[in-house]
């Protein structure tokens, strides 16, 4: 089994919340793999500012989920054990713009009770609850 390690955020502006609409209508949070000689923050900054076109500013780490898939993509089609380690961020800006070439149709940040209800995966809905319980949305 193929283990993956990836970092990613829950990008705050005001009283919204980043997310990305893949091809395939889901809607979800940005993330990807760390890579070589890369910190889990340094990847959260960087996978969200290469998938929504964002500057996030860490705020402080969420915690982490983790999950098994089987990549279609993948020849054998292995079982992959996948890790994300999540924080928190803010951006100064609402502009986003998505990354086309990995998936995504749209970036567009989304009223924090309607992120948690069109959030496609339940441990990315919980991840965001833990967000908005952890900072002042006043």
């Amino acid at each position: 089994m193929r283990k993956e390690i990836s970092s990613g955020g829950v990008v705050v502006f005001c009283n919204t919340i980043l997310l990305l609409k893949k091809y395939n209508g889901d809607w979800v949070l940005p993330k990807g793999r760390v890579e070589d000689n890369e910190t889990l923050m340094e990847a959260a900054i960087r996978e969200v500012c290469e998938e929504g076109n964002v500057k996030g500013e860490i705020i402080q780490y969420l915690g982490s989920i983790n999950y098994y898939f089987r990549n279609n993509r993948n020849p054998r089609n292995k079982l992959i054990n996948k890790t994300v380690h999540w924080y928190l961020m803010k951006t100064s800006r609402m502009n986003c713009s998505p990354q086309k070439k990995e998936g995504f149709i749209e970036a567009r940040f989304v009223h924090i009770d309607r992120a948690i209800s069109i959030a496609k995966y339940e441990d990315e809905r919980k991840i965001i609850k833990r967000a908005i319980n952890k900072i002042n949305f006043d």
